[in-house]
């Protein structure tokens, strides 16, 4: 992918092409990795394959060592061991911070780089949800994402939760906090808070009702930020209170409610007292929003606007589906956090090659598919990793012209069944820890050999 992309910089197709440069590549490896030598796996060796690993359908160390050999030998140096002990190593030498920054940084490139049609009236629309992952269940991952508490021990694997803002226009996630599900401050709205900084004045953020607390809604308009939203189900709306803006939409007037515990003194008393927010009726929904103008923005925008939202529950089944990341590899929880950077430094990568897709077919990247570009891009990889220069070019063209054919189908309307009509295989689940279910077949085996040979 790093090859692809860096050849594909220098064919010079259009403005996206230069998201990141070799120079900012070195930059940040000198930032975040300064002591670094040049050995078999250097980071931005390691980084390569890391998202090699991530973004292919094998996903193991042995297939990333197998690939780095590859490349070697046909860049003509040594062979040398497909053990994946070295390989391991530099993924743990290699710096979480590096991996963070560099999607981060390219995330920020590819929205400014979007086009102004990408955006609502010329505003970027961001996007916030939560999920969970699942890993390994050894005890280091045990300690810090404790597994849920309706499981019984040893029969659960550790879980993480991940709250993170994509962007609505180039769909790159442009950050996320990891945690745990258990414990103080580790809610989504706890751990939103330490993404403020990814907000910024101007932006319209879309949230499920689980966001719309008075302390966050406070905190969104404090920064100068719109937001639009369902209402929680445990606020009652009356629409005969407030400023009228027409049938079933109105201006109401919210109170603060009292401190919460996680709430200083000082910073309860920097909340505002009241909030104007504006509540709108629409079919079975009510909508709440920061958007008052009832002329500029009516009911049915309004309606359109949050229907948007699905769209990062998408990329939330893309990453943890289609790339695979639901359920981790890594056994300790700081290889776990490098997995989940990489993961979406990857889709970050992914979204920008459809970005620059999207420009050449005239279209939107949310009209073309994610899963169908990840396929041609595995296709292509080989071919784009040896090839020369020249050959490398029109390969990038075709591949892109080949992403940009494959879109999604306008379904307006469309429903589905939250079910499935396969049946699965009737395997029983564990009631018992592994080892103890294995100590038992293995005495069990015992006495029957002993039986045989009495």
């Amino acid at each position: 992918m790093r090859q692809f992309l860096g050849r594909f910089a220098r064919t010079g197709y259009d403005t996206l092409s230069g998201l990141l440069t070799a120079e900012q590549l070195q930059s940040l490896i000198h930032e975040h990795c300064p002591d670094h030598r040049n050995r078999v796996y250097p980071p931005l060796t390691t980084v390569s394959l890391f998202l090699e690993q991530v973004l292919g359908a094998d996903h193991s160390c042995q297939d990333a060592v197998a690939r780095g050999l590859s490349s070697r030998v046909a860049q003509g140096c040594s062979a040398s061991s497909l053990d994946t002990g070295a390989y391991c190593k530099a993924r743990q030498r290699l710096s979480l911070q590096l991996l963070a920054a560099l999607s981060k940084a390219l995330a920020a490139r590819l929205c400014q780089a979007q086009s102004n049609s990408w955006r609502w009236r010329g505003r970027e629309i961001k996007l916030i949800d939560g999920t969970t992952v699942f890993m390994p269940d050894t005890d280091n991952n045990q300690t810090t994402y404790p597994q849920s508490s309706q499981q019984k021990a040893g029969l659960g694997f550790p879980m993480m939760r991940i709250v993170g803002i994509v962007s609505l226009g180039c769909g790159a996630v442009l950050d996320w906090v990891c945690g745990a599900c258990a414990g103080k401050l580790t809610g989504e709205t706890a751990m939103m808070r330490q993404l403020d900084a990814t907000l910024n004045p101007g932006d319209i953020l879309l949230m499920d009702r689980y966001y719309t607390g008075y302390f966050t809604v406070a905190r969104l308009l404090a920064r100068g930020v719109d937001f639009v939203s369902r209402q929680h189900q445990l606020r009652h709306t009356d629409f005969e209170q407030g400023q009228r803006l027409g049938k079933g939409d109105h201006v109401a007037q919210w109170r603060r409610p009292v401190r919460p515990k996680w709430m200083t003194p000082e910073e309860y008393e920097k909340v505002p007292q009241c909030l104007q927010v504006r509540e709108a009726r629409v079919g079975e929904w009510t909508l709440i929003t920061s958007l008052k103008d009832a002329k500029a923005v009516n009911r049915l925008e309004l309606n359109e606007i949050y229907g948007w939202r699905w769209h990062i529950e998408l990329d939330l089944r893309c990453i943890k589906s289609v790339m695979q990341m639901e359920m981790l590899r890594c056994k300790t929880p700081e290889m776990v956090l490098k997995e989940v950077a990489a993961h979406l430094l990857a889709y970050n990568l992914v979204r920008a090659v459809m970005a620059q897709a999207a420009n050449k077919v005239n279209c939107t990247p949310r009209q073309l598919s994610f899963k169908a570009a990840l396929q041609q891009l595995r296709a292509f990889e080989e071919r784009l990793r040896h090839g020369a220069y020249a050959s490398v070019v029109c390969l990038c063209e075709v591949l892109i012209g080949g992403i940009g054919q494959v879109k999604i189908p306008y379904r307006p309307g469309r429903v589905e069944p939250r079910a499935i009509k396969r049946r699965s295989k009737n395997v029983p689940h564990l009631r018992q820890p592994r080892a103890v279910i294995k100590a038992q077949l293995q005495a069990q085996h015992e006495l029957i050999m002993a039986a045989v040979y009495a």
